[in-house]
């Protein structure tokens, strides 16, 4: 039995220049953090004493006797790439929710490549890891995506992420005394909206959208500096927060679809009762939101969107890993 552990993540700043239809052209850079939320894939050859070859465990239960027979499209892919001729059985658990912006899906296709190698018996690195895990959502599902949130949770931490415009990246970790980081961490809250979305569909919107929106994308790209600068200077704390804000100004002008009126209506909420700034993780349309708000207004904030689920949560440092290997 195989089981790999990979975190989720939260972007602050850079999201949208790490499409390859802009760095390609212009070079991109984000930067964002894993978090102490994983999701679990649990892998191993089936016995052969029931009526379907194939197991898949999810929020469906697949019972299949052939590859070509399963629904999930990551897990059919990758079978395939992997040439998998035994029966496997496949279990995911994950500590949040998928379609809520954090990066949920690339963590599956990074778990799910981590436990197929473990199961092969063989070592795949980060970067292996993360370029795969591209080319599985990109060229092969065919999806509509970025590069950040494979690189993000392949190598786990508080990073800067540069895409070059030959596919290449670099990854540079915040190396903050620890004082910042919990700083920093004391000021963030995520709250999830209850809406989910798909966001391939709205990430297709942005795509189209690029050309247009290339002013935007520079200025996007140059707040990823700007708050390295101000989390490596004794600046008030508080100037992130503002940033995060004139970055979802930014953000929601991309596309139509990455926000709507009722998203609109919680974030004002939260900025009257005390938040500084905030944004929607992930494509957008819904699904959890990052606000950046001084502990001393934290009550004052939950208390004007009650009803709504706050997660508790800290930064991790340790990317994708194989936390059990029973071949």
């Amino acid at each position: 039995m195989i089981i790999s552990k990979t975190p989720f993540r939260i972007s602050f700043f850079g999201g949208g220049t790490d499409y390859p239809v802009w760095y390609e052209e212009n070079g991109g850079a984000v930067l964002s953090t894993t978090i102490d939320k994983y999701c679990y894939i649990t892998l191993r050859y089936l016995p052969p004493f029931f009526e379907h070859k194939h197991r898949i465990v999810y929020s469906s239960i697949e019972n299949v006797k052939t590859i070509n027979d399963i629904q999930h499209p990551v897990v059919k892919t990758l079978l395939k790439m992997f040439k998998i001729e035994k029966g496997v059985e496949i279990h995911h658990d994950g500590d949040l929710p998928a379609r809520a912006g954090l990066g949920s899906s690339s963590s599956f296709t990074v778990g799910m490549l981590n436990a197929l190698y473990a199961l092969k018996g063989k070592i795949i690195s980060e970067a292996e890891l993360a370029k795969e895990a591209i080319h599985v959502e990109r060229e092969l599902l065919k999806e509509n995506v970025g590069s950040q949130d494979q690189v993000a949770v392949a190598y786990g931490g508080f990073n800067k992420i540069t895409f070059h415009n030959d596919h290449s990246f670099h990854i540079e970790p915040m190396t903050l005394q620890r004082e910042r980081i919990l700083e920093l961490q004391s000021h963030l809250l995520l709250i999830f909206t209850g809406f989910s979305r798909f966001a391939s569909e709205i990430a297709a919107e942005q795509i189209k959208n690029t050309s247009r929106k290339r002013k935007e994308l520079i200025m996007m790209r140059s707040m990823v500096d700007h708050a390295i600068e101000i989390l490596n200077s004794k600046r008030d704390i508080v100037e992130f927060g503002k940033l995060i804000h004139e970055s979802w100004k930014l953000k929601r002008g991309l596309s139509a679809k990455i926000s709507n009126t009722a998203i609109d209506g919680l974030y004002q909420k939260a900025l009257k009762n005390g938040a500084v700034g905030g944004k929607l993780l992930g494509a957008g349309g819904g699904g959890f939101m990052l606000l950046f708000v001084p502990p001393d207004k934290r009550k004052k904030v939950l208390s004007g969107l009650k009803g709504l689920l706050e997660v508790g949560f800290s930064f991790e440092n340790d990317g994708s890993q194989v936390i059990y290997y029973h071949p």
